[in-house]
């Protein structure tokens, strides 16, 4: 007879490592959240300031080079020091199934060493995710080039890709807000996507999700977007998916396009079917009928009258689905909510014809002449 081992624990894994300045700072603010069930991992040349991390795995990385003095905002050094040091870094790994990877792009340290560190975790075998912030314009052209250069550098070694513009904090706060307060925004989106999955994977649900299921959409996808949306009150399981997926921090990104799709509500015992059926409908819509959507329900009876969405979505092709607007991801959702869906997907949808030009059925066909591309999109239409 077969005896299931319950108290044994099959958890999938899940390492958080924050990698430079920014990255362990990023790790110390989600210890200081309490999550429950990750491990964090502090990664730094500069041995005072890792001294003062709270995580509980710390490795200095490039002693010989930097005599632990920081990498002088220098990719390269930072690149040579976590080569020096990759055996105590894949030491770290060891026995992650899923690892989240964060910096700050364009200093030293974290540009020149996350790509390394996402290749020892790509040669172990362990899903990687890598959510990490770019320059604000004041910082300068150089550290731009350094970011976008780290980036490229992260080609091939990652599964996913969130990428947060830190002008983007600039939009989204207000003067009075304190400056720690608006970089704690940004983190939010490496905590609710690590608590997400945490929770995806620990939870038991009425619809249940596990690890496999969130490999099935990361493995290989590319850029990703990944969001915690929460609501209470009338439509609280829609407003929550709305929550999800517009974050106005993620760039030029929205679940359009999308062709892998986890999502998962949680709620209280009298979440009602319809709730929960308008919610998955909305995100349906949006994706389109050939998205592969893998879908989960977890009871919590301590949210009463609130419901939780994580929407994680990956597989987009960005020649063709992109958000223009440089103020984020912002969405139209009442376009989905009121479509048919006894209609064809192509019909419901614009289509890109080989000139670039938006075309829309219902509309006068409009086409611009091969010279006229190098205008933006938002001028040739003359929308402001």
């Amino acid at each position: 007879m077969f005896k299931f081992e319950e108290e044994r624990g099959y958890w999938a894994n899940l390492k958080v490592v924050g990698m430079g300045g920014g990255g362990s700072n990023a790790v110390d603010r989600m210890i200081a959240s309490q999550i429950q069930g990750v491990e964090f991992i502090a990664i730094n040349t500069d041995a005072q300031a890792l001294r003062a991390s709270k995580a509980s795995c710390k490795i200095q990385i490039g002693a010989k080079i930097t005599e632990g003095l920081g990498a002088g905002s220098n990719p390269e050094i930072g690149k040579q020091a976590a080569e020096e040091d990759r055996d105590l870094m894949r030491e770290a790994l060891e026995g992650a199934n899923m690892v989240f990877l964060t910096a700050g792009m364009g200093g030293g340290t974290g540009t020149g060493g996350i790509p390394v560190v996402a290749s020892i975790a790509k040669e172990m075998g362990i899903l990687t995710v890598a959510i990490v912030t770019k320059p604000f314009t004041f910082e300068g052209r150089k550290r731009r080039m350094q970011a976008e250069q780290g980036l490229k550098e992260l080609e091939g070694k990652i599964d996913t890709l969130i990428v947060i513009p830190n002008d983007r904090l600039l939009k989204i706060s207000s003067e009075h807000i304190p400056l720690v307060e608006t970089f704690r925004i940004a983190d939010d989106v490496l905590y609710h996507g690590v608590r997400g999955i945490s929770e995806l994977i620990t939870t038991p649900g009425l619809i249940n999700l596990d690890f496999a299921d969130v490999r099935t959409i990361m493995k290989d996808g590319g850029e990703a977007l990944m969001g915690m949306g929460s609501a209470s009150g009338d439509g609280k399981a829609i407003n929550a998916v709305k929550l999800a997926i517009s974050s106005p921090l993620l760039e030029d990104i929205s679940l359009e396009g999308a062709t892998r799709v986890l999502f998962n509500i949680t709620g209280s015992l009298d979440l009602e079917m319809s709730e929960a059926n308008e919610a998955a409908l909305l995100i349906y819509k949006m994706v389109g009928e050939d998205a592969n959507i893998i879908f989960g329900v977890v009871p919590d009876e301590s949210l009463k009258n609130e419901v939780r969405v994580t929407v994680i979505a990956s597989g987009f092709d960005r020649k063709k689905f992109y958000v223009e607007s440089e103020k984020g991801a912002e969405l139209d959702f009442s376009t989905y909510m009121n479509q048919n869906l006894d209609r064809p997907a192509f019909r419901r949808r614009n289509i890109i014809d080989k000139y670039g030009a938006e075309l829309d059925l219902n509309k006068e066909k409009k086409v611009y002449a091969a010279s006229n591309l190098e205008i933006p999109t938002f001028l040739r239409n003359k929308i402001m």
